[in-house]
């Protein structure tokens, strides 16, 4: 259903170059970001008192690539992820007559399809931590639950020359913010699995009726070109996406929306929070890189963005790190950090809008 080899040669293919730099400069990028990583742990894990239970940080390696090693990794990821998905299409397709010619024909445009996209991606993503990352030749798995923290190089780089910052302080603030994600993780012992299921019950949901999903696009086409029919309600401005799903979907959507807000939220929260102690220029690195989020590209990138829901992003960390920083404010770190008691614990969407209900439910209640 999707030629990943030829998703990864098309991202690769059309990737935009990196910042300017030689390679003795990037041997150095390379080896500060290792050693900001590392440090990281013990900072990250001071403040938020989220200590995983026997697991070490070598667990889960930190890689610092390049973009089209982000590309390999990401689409490594996504072919783990969607195998149920892929599988419940190709038995779809070979039960269709001329499915065979056909699917491998639209193998083809999937993965020129995702590799424009991925290209698109490769130059934004500063680092992530990959939660469902599969063990391949090139960039080796966790071994407690296959995650693993990507550190993408010459986009930090060319932000933090960008903006005009201070590079050492950029670099460890970054990191700051990608460990924070790497410790939820290891912390949460039940995280993944969690966002695993909700992610796959969305899949579950999706309709594999070509007629059916080629309605929902034309619908979807309609909203942003203003063209709905007359008396058809505006969807809001939502992303194509969001368009293209069922109501179980978005139902599904709601709640996965609510734990990246939180996880965004809280690795903003801690990467502030422990920046004035070793980042001296935090305080610069933060207001400039507000003023970068808000300000974004071109009319093309803003369209690409709200598209493919990356303005739902922006808003997740935002939305997020407001949340944790009333809950922290209302009951202290300690009293947020039953958030990761169990999926029961977790905010709601409705919950990341008023931390006060948030807290009501499980702070007030639970003293009742």
């Amino acid at each position: 259903m999707v030629d990943w080899k030829l998703a990864v040669a098309t991202a690769t293919r059309f990737v935009r170059p990196g910042p300017d730099i030689s390679r003795d400069e990037a041997r150095a990028v390379v080896a500060e970001l290792r050693r900001h990583a590392k440090a990281s742990e013990e900072h990250v894990r001071a403040f938020t008192r989220m200590i995983p239970e026997g697991h070490e940080p070598e667990d889960t390696p930190v890689l610092v690539v390049d973009r089209a090693g982000w590309v390999k990794a990401n689409v490594a990821g996504f072919r783990e992820l969607l195998k149920p998905l892929l599988k419940k299409m190709e038995e779809r397709r070979s039960s269709t007559p001329g499915g065979a010619v056909l699917g491998a024909v639209g193998g083809k445009v999937t993965g020129v399809e995702v590799g424009m996209l991925l290209s698109f991606l490769s130059s934004r993503v500063l680092g992530q931590y990959e939660t469902f990352a599969p063990a391949t030749r090139d960039l080796p798995s966790g071994e407690n639950g296959g995650g693993r923290l990507l550190l993408v190089a010459p986009n930090i780089v060319h932000v933090e020359r960008e903006l005009e910052v201070d590079p050492h302080d950029f670099r460890l603030w970054v990191c700051l913010h990608e460990e924070t994600h790497r410790t939820q993780f290891t912390a949460v012992p039940w995280l993944r699995d969690h966002l695993e299921g909700e992610i796959q019950a969305f899949l579950s949901e999706t309709d594999v009726d070509p007629m059916t999903l080629l309605e929902r696009v034309r619908e979807a086409v309609q909203s942003f070109s203003g063209s709905r029919p007359e008396g058809e309600e505006d969807e809001g401005g939502r992303s194509l996406v969001e368009l293209v799903q069922s109501p179980a979907q978005r139902e599904i959507l709601g709640r996965l929306t609510a734990v990246m807000s939180l996880l965004e939220g809280h690795a903003d929260y801690v990467m502030d929070g422990v920046g004035p102690q070793v980042v001296p220029s935090v305080a610069e690195i933060r207001e400039k890189f507000q003023q970068r989020r808000a300000k974004g590209a071109s009319r093309l990138d803003l369209a690409l963005r709200r598209l493919l829901g990356m303005d739902a992003k922006l808003r997740q960390y935002r939305d997020g790190e407001r949340f944790v920083r009333a809950v922290v404010e209302e009951v202290g770190m300690d009293g947020f950090n039953r958030i990761w008691t169990s999926p029961n614990t977790l905010p709601t969407k409705s919950e990341i809008a008023k931390p006060a209900d948030w807290v009501a439910r499980v702070h007030r209640k639970g003293e009742a």
